[in-house]
């Protein structure tokens, strides 16, 4: 595995918990301390300081001491990142969906022409089920 698979599983497995994503969702209107971004959540603050890690050894954010208080920031590239590998997936399922598409066209424009026009009314002597007058046993 190359370190940019490495660098993938990181962020995908710091993605996969909903507090953490909040957290990033929070971060994107700016910087916030400890106790700011664990305000929303019902946990503890080493809790939340264990998310942080995660997302911080992830890349996705950074954090700096400001006097007293430890703050974090977003640091979006790494986002970037796992967005371009999920758009080349993107790419491959929209151009088989399209694929997929003209199949069905295909088929149904197929389909369509060889059903043939409804069959002319018969005559209701000769009607299904009915047998005809000279193939009747009781008529010599």
């Amino acid at each position: 595995m190359d370190t940019r698979e490495d660098v993938l599983s990181e962020v995908f497995g710091a993605l996969a918990d909903p507090t953490r994503r909040a957290i990033l969702q929070r971060l994107a209107q700016g910087e916030a301390s400890v106790a700011e971004l664990g305000a929303p959540f019902a946990m503890s603050q080493p809790a939340i300081s264990k998310h942080l890690q995660v997302l911080e050894r992830a890349g996705l954010i950074s954090r700096s001491r400001s006097a007293t208080m430890r703050m974090s920031r977003l640091e979006a590239d790494r986002l970037r990142e796992a967005s371009e590998w999920v758009d080349r997936y993107r790419r491959f399922w929209t151009d088989r969906f399209d694929r997929l598409d003209e199949a069905l066209r295909a088929f149904q424009t197929d389909a369509s022409a060889s059903v043939s026009p409804t069959a002319p009314e018969s005559d209701s002597s000769t009607a299904a089920g009915a047998v005809p007058d000279s193939a009747d046993p009781r008529n010599p």
